[in-house]
């Protein structure tokens, strides 16, 4: 590897000299770059390989909010544009839709509109929205593409990927980057804040990124840098705290995560969300996610992370074959999935408490499985493709005979004890296919919101959710590990009466909680209304890390 500070500061010298800032008091300055800035702009452009050409053909900066990575992205596209010799460059701000990738694209138009220099060199396309930035003298462009039309083959030189979190599948960087063939040193960058969804590409690019800058495929807690060669292809910029920091006590350890603090970002404002988490724990997961590089799950959390990774294991449903097990289930209206949970009662623990085993199955409409990925921001097609879901005919409704087909099959293997059930949709869509199979399970009625109880089983879900909350807390429970079971518990939130009940809520949930609901009826049935052993509820945050709501 070479180090060419003349290319280095050739880029550097370009955002100050060309480029031009916008909004508030920056409206017409110089794009002076911060030395956190300079380090990124530097290691980027300066490091070459043995040929001349860029070492760094990926880019990977997460870091919190305000500070600056649209326009710094946006100016590296100007760059990559105009002086990065490429011939008739292709330079894409890109996210998985339009509105989105917009918003770097602005930036870039803000900078043409400041700059007489740019304004002469650049023809823009559009008219009171700016679609395209066009250097016509060189067959060069700057636009805008979402994952729709990154189909249509693009040939970037430059892509820029901004908000990474908030993509919901790997569609739009794997299109963008099979057109980097055509290119001698393309140049792909992600930017982005940390998300709440470890099944997410972003949380694959953190992964990877965090054991490329600590030189291991193993970090420890500390990020010791050990020096194995990772990924030679990428530049790794990722903030966070340490460990036992404790942003909303000790504000010395916020520039950790905001290496701007101070400049464009002001102590004044960190200070302001950090008393607005500190009254309001609702935002507390959102505020730790956007400003201290925080990787949480839901915005306003059910339970914690490490609550639910001391019950996830990986076992075979077969293991229980000729088992009798208890069924939950969740019928779709129109957009949502159908959930399958199965509950196997494994026998008592030590001290003669009931533990089990659980797993979640579900299914969706085949027909619009990439359009609600995309509206919903969750990899249905990713977990489509591993096992997790499966994809039926239609578009917005299943077919409830391959639900009914396969509790039939799941009776031949593990004798259904009960199926507990909500009636809306229940007996107009799914009995009566369970009727022509001829199958005959006991079934349970088991609402699903909070105000009123099955009408004989009084089952109802602020039991069932004390059960399984309970189940998880003391460890009694084994899930089987699903991405689709994770996405649905750490998406979940709850809302409840003046009584101090409980239950689920789909409407303020960040994601798709189906399988959860299910997964509480099955324990309901499981435990019975009255269940001894499994009612203590839990309200507040636990010296051992859990926490239910």
């Amino acid at each position: 590897m070479l180090w060419d500070r003349a290319a280095a500061e050739r880029v550097m010298s370009f955002f100050p000299d060309v480029l031009r800032l916008a909004g508030g008091k920056f409206e017409g300055r110089p794009f002076v770059l911060h030395p956190s800035q300079q380090f990124k702009i530097g290691s980027i452009f300066g490091w070459k390989k043995a040929d001349g050409k860029r070492r760094f053909r990926r880019v990977y900066i997460e870091e919190g909010k305000g500070n600056g990575k649209s326009p710094l992205a946006a100016g590296i596209g100007m760059y990559c544009l105009l002086a990065d010799g490429e011939a008739r460059a292709e330079v894409y701000a890109a996210a998985s839709i339009k509105s989105q990738a917009m918003v770097l694209f602005r930036d870039a138009v803000a900078m043409w509109q400041q700059s007489t220099l740019l304004r002469k060199k650049l023809t823009s396309s559009g008219g009171v929205v700016i679609w395209s930035l066009a250097d016509l003298a060189t067959g060069s462009f700057f636009r805008p593409i979402s994952s729709d039309e990154a189909h249509s083959g693009p040939r970037p030189s430059c892509a820029l990927c901004d908000e990474v979190h908030e993509m919901p599948s790997r569609i739009t960087i794997e299109m963008l980057e099979r057109g980097f063939k055509f290119r001698d040193q393309p140049l792909l960058v992600m930017s982005t804040n940390s998300g709440s969804d470890r099944n997410s590409v972003c949380w694959e690019e953190h992964q990877h990124a965090v054991r490329v800058a600590a030189g291991t495929k193993t970090p420890d807690a500390e990020f010791t840098y050990v020096g194995e060669a990772i990924d030679d292809d990428t530049f790794a910029f990722v903030c966070a705290l340490d460990v036992g920091d404790d942003p909303l006590t000790d504000p010395t350890c916020w520039p950790k995560a905001n290496p701007l603090l101070g400049t464009i970002l002001k102590p004044e404002y960190l200070d302001g969300v950090v008393k607005q988490a500190l009254a309001l724990p609702g935002r507390l997961n959102n505020i730790l996610r956007l400003h201290f590089c925080t990787w949480t799950d839901a915005d306003t959390a059910w339970m914690s992370r490490p609550a639910l990774e001391a019950v996830l294991h990986d076992f075979n449903p077969a293991d229980h074959s000729g088992e009798d097990v208890y069924a939950g289930i969740d019928l779709s209206a129109t957009t949502d999935l159908t959930a399958l949970a199965i509950v196997v009662p494994t026998g008592p623990d030590k001290n003669g408490r009931p533990t089990f085993d659980a797993w979640v199955e579900a299914w969706t409409p085949g027909d619009t499985l990439a359009e609600r990925a995309l509206r919903d921001q969750a990899p249905y097609d990713v977990w489509v493709r591993q096992g997790w879901l499966n994809e039926v005919p239609g578009r917005k409704l299943i077919g409830f005979d391959y639900v009914a087909a396969r509790l039939a099959e799941i009776n031949s293997e593990h004798p259904v004890k009960e199926l507990a059930f909500d009636a809306y949709g229940f007996k107009k869509n799914l009995e009566p296919e369970l009727d022509a199979l001829g199958l005959t399970i006991p079934l349970v009625e088991h609402p699903q919101g909070g105000k009123k109880k099955g009408k004989e089983s009084e089952l109802w879900m602020p039991g069932s959710k004390m059960a399984l909350e309970t189940l998880i807390f003391e460890r009694r429970i084994r899930l089987r590990r699903s991405p689709l079971l994770i996405s649905a518990m750490m998406s979940a939130a709850v809302e409840g009466d003046a009584f101090g009940n409980f239950w689920f809520s789909k409407r303020r949930a960040t994601q798709r909680i189906d399988p959860l609901i299910a997964l509480a009826m099955a324990v309901g049935a499981a435990v019975g209304p009255n269940a001894e052993g499994v009612s203590v509820y839990m309200t507040s945050e636990r010296p051992d890390g859990f926490l239910f709501v």
